[in-house]
């Protein structure tokens, strides 16, 4: 009888190969993460190798973070993404894509800009569209002005006829439609005094003495030889001198 000759197990000559996975440790402000661990508290997504932000010691990817906390813009009610810049105006916020004339629809960006009825105009669209204009000059009238015969005016524009001087805020009048500061419409139009040769205004209430196409200041009408005033007096002419009645018997 032929003797067997034992055969070797196969899994004697296969030896079994464990393999160890290292997990990853991840941490952040003195906290740490199993990798598996490590995901949005909000939509449970990994965080591994992504970009996230923290909200009491919560981790929320920028999806998620943006979702809950980040602005909304007032132009196209989309999220304004963490690290995009925004322009923001009385609580509102925009795209800086968003913030645009209404009028132009050009981004306005940080030049000077003119809100009306909840919409934003840039300073040139807001003058052709709703700025009243200079009726000396025809520009645009954006801030102040003066209103003189229902007409607007730049302060800087209402000037006296004569010298130039600006009026707002000045007693003024006016001659052929033509305004003139006091002075100026005195020297040109105002009857001089007979007695001090200085105009008289008659504004503001401002009391003279007539007789004979002559004009007197009040303060004026008195007596050449005695200056006793002749107001509500009668009295007596000598040429060009007026007399009260007791200087003036012996004429």
């Amino acid at each position: 009888m032929k003797a067997s000759t034992p055969t070797l197990a196969r899994n004697a000559r296969n030896q079994l190969v464990l393999t160890t996975r290292f997990l990853q440790d991840l941490s952040y402000k003195d906290r740490h993460w199993h990798e598996t661990c490590f995901h949005c508290f909000q939509c449970k997504n990994s965080l591994v190798d992504k970009p996230f932000a923290a909200k009491e010691e919560h981790l929320l990817c920028t999806e998620c973070y943006s979702n809950e906390y980040s602005s909304k813009c007032n132009e196209c009610k989309k999220t304004i993404m963490p690290g995009t810049r925004k322009m923001e105006y009385k609580g509102n916020s925009w795209h800086e894509t968003c913030f645009i004339c209404h009028r132009c629809q050009q981004p306005i960006g940080t030049k000077s800009f003119i809100p009306k009825d909840n919409q934003n105009f840039c300073v040139p669209c807001y003058e052709k569209q709703f700025a009243m204009q200079c009726v000396q000059c025809k520009k645009a009238i954006t801030t102040g002005g003066v209103t003189y015969r229902e007409q607007p005016w730049h302060k800087e524009c209402f000037v006296c006829t004569g010298c130039k001087k600006q009026l707002s805020g000045q007693r003024f009048t006016s001659r052929d439609e033509f305004a003139y500061c006091l002075s100026c419409f005195c020297n040109l139009y105002a009857k001089k005094c007979a007695g001090c040769t200085n105009p008289i205004s008659g504004l503001g209430g401002t009391k003279y003495i007539s007789f004979e196409e002559r004009q007197w200041h009040n303060d004026c009408f008195n007596c050449k030889k005695c200056s006793l005033s002749l107001v509500g007096r009668g009295f007596l002419t000598e040429r060009d001198d007026i007399l009260c009645p007791e200087c003036g018997k012996d004429i």
